[in-house]
């Protein structure tokens, strides 16, 4: 080997072997290290996404007070700080829709199904609701977000997506979004009959009394929408704002739970430097430990079934007025006395002491002793099949003279009833609230 000694070419070798493998394993940690440094931006993206939202806004035409508990001043948090803004444009709309699959609508197009943004049907904490009317025939609820509001940019991210993948019949619909011209919009199916505290409060004969019938079957389908986030989603998802006003009614008088902007992921740590809610909604247990569960959502859930009994607004006395009323019910009697006196009797005994009984439940201040959103339909459920069963037996028996006449009368009840209903639903949407 020319004079060079075979130890110094083993040498030599050996090294530049060892340098080649030091060169490898340094370039397989470097790319790990990009990969899991990848994962924790997306994972935190993601928990961000749930982090509770805003105030809550208030439905133009019921509850004048309604207000978000800020006992603190809000704290920075990761969603803040690491969040890129989803009101600047390019790119991250992209994103946006390819995480949600929520599609994009164009701001010209809701420019001229708003008719320039004159069609005004509501008025939320953060913003206008327009009625739009498509080109395609469809007609849809806009909701136009502040751009100057924190919250806002927030409650326009969580619906998003959120709403992007929750989807029942019993939850309000969510078909796009629009992030133009420094303009952001939330565009949702439109409810034709505005709110349920819309038609528990407003006076006039715009918004029809509710019978006790459809009272029943609205707290049904709240309690099937609410089962679906809390047992259906995954990862299960609290709302966190249930109230009368978040409450929208189809052309059919079908109920929607809506606005999404306080809720957040079950999986999302229960812990909250801030109370948020609605006055008059909020749990005690979540107001005490700063910790908010699905029982806190049944919570709600029940002085929601005490509002379509009493027709009483939870910020002016309800759950006193409810209070009172057990001194004297005796388990599963006596709560008619609290009835909406605007039903004028005309209501089943058995059924309303069987949902005050368990909306009682539902607000026990231990939140381990009230029922789960799964509970609460199987009682209503059973309610309403208890009631058809009745029904059919009557049906199947003969009527005396006296029965035949009542019987008579209350068909044309309903006749005229569902006669109003049809002329209120249409043209009637010009002042509907906010969505």
């Amino acid at each position: 080997m020319n004079g060079v000694p075979s130890w110094v070419l083993i040498l030599g070798v050996t090294a530049g072997v060892l340098i080649g493998i030091f060169l490898a394993i340094g370039a397989l940690l470097c790319i790990r290290f990009q990969k899991k440094r990848a994962q924790i931006r997306i994972t935190s993206s993601r928990r961000a996404s749930t982090v509770p939202m805003r105030a809550n806004g208030v439905d133009a035409s019921s509850i004048q007070s309604d207000s978000t508990m800020d006992q603190e001043s809000p704290k920075h948090n990761d969603f803040e700080e690491d969040r890129p803004s989803l009101w600047t444009e390019g790119t991250k709309r992209k994103h946006l829709v390819s995480v949600s699959g929520v599609p994009k609508y164009s701001y010209k197009d809701l420019q001229k199904g708003t008719s320039n943004f004159k069609t005004l049907i509501g008025q939320g904490a953060f913003g206008p609701v327009y009625k739009a009317q498509m080109p395609t025939g469809e007609t849809l609820a806009v909701k136009m977000l502040a751009t100057n509001s924190k919250q806002g940019e927030k409650e326009f991210h969580t619906e998003v997506l959120l709403l992007g993948r929750l989807h029942h019949r019993n939850l309000v619909n969510l078909v796009g979004y629009c992030a133009e011209k420094g303009q952001h919009m939330l565009i949702y199916a439109f409810m034709a009959n505005g709110s349920l505290a819309s038609h528990l409060y407003s006076a006039g004969e715009k918004y029809q009394v509710l019978s006790w019938d459809l009272r029943v079957n609205i707290a049904l389908d709240v309690a099937r929408g609410l089962e679906y986030l809390h047992d259906g989603a995954v990862p299960p998802v609290i709302h966190r704002d249930i109230k009368s006003a978040n409450i929208l009614l189809d052309h059919s008088m079908r109920a929607r739970v809506a606005d999404f902007g306080l809720s957040r992921e079950e999986m999302v740590s229960h812990q909250a430097s801030n109370i948020r809610g609605t006055l008059g909604y909020l749990d005690p247990e979540y107001v005490s430990s700063r910790s908010f569960t699905k029982k806190s959502d049944v919570f709600s859930f029940g002085v929601l079934l005490f509002e379509l009994i009493a027709a009483r607004n939870p910020q002016q006395g309800l759950m006193e007025y409810v209070e009172l009323a057990a001194m004297d019910a005796d388990g599963k009697v006596g709560w008619e006395e609290i009835v909406d006196p605007r039903l004028d009797g005309v209501f089943h005994i058995a059924e309303v002491n069987d949902v005050a009984a368990l909306a009682y439940k539902c607000i026990n201040r231990l939140s381990r002793k009230r029922p789960s959103m799964r509970d609460a339909v199987q009682a209503l459920s059973q309610i309403l099949k208890t009631r058809h069963r009745k029904h059919h037996t009557r049906r199947s028996l003969p009527l005396t003279e006296e029965e035949d006449s009542v019987d008579m009368e209350a068909s044309e009840h309903q006749s005229i009833v569902s006669e109003h209903h049809r002329d209120e639903s249409i043209g009637s949407a010009s002042d509907l609230p906010d969505v």
